[in-house]
């Protein structure tokens, strides 16, 4: 019999999503139960928590050893999937327009979305922090 962390673990690897929602996972076992296995498979290096019932892939850093996001965007991208997870309504901003139009040359800095409807929650892994713009 397979434990139910294990059965996650299956369900992560068979994915192609790179971003889960806590609610992926809500057919397998109870409230609690999700809790303390997401909590194990961030512990285990398997996953890293991005925000409030948000988890990224994870991979082993070659050079240090400890578990990065496995998207090939990196943190970036694993929040533009995590937005769209949580069907926020976003867009980019606009330096990054201009130059996923073709219209500027300068490569934009950070990825930093501007949100046109209510939110509230705090991307962040490790050091890195997501900067949400709200409109007016």
């Amino acid at each position: 019999m397979k434990t139910l962390k294990g059965c996650m673990l299956a369900k992560i690897k068979r994915s192609r999503r790179e971003v889960f929602k806590r609610s992926d996972f809500t057919k397998m076992a109870d409230y609690d139960q999700i809790g303390r296995a997401l909590r194990e498979l961030t512990q285990d290096g398997m996953l890293i928590k991005i925000a409030y019932g948000l988890y990224a892939k994870a991979r082993t850093n070659r050079i240090t050893s400890k578990p990065m996001i496995a998207s090939p965007g990196g943190f970036a991208e694993a929040c533009k999937e995590g937005l769209d997870r949580l069907k926020v309504d976003w867009e980019y901003n606009e330096p990054t327009k201009a130059y996923l139009k073709g219209k500027s040359l300068q490569t934009p800095g950070d990825f930093q979305p501007v949100i046109k409807d209510r939110f509230s929650r705090k991307f962040s892994s490790g050091n890195m922090k997501l900067k949400v713009l709200k409109t007016a």
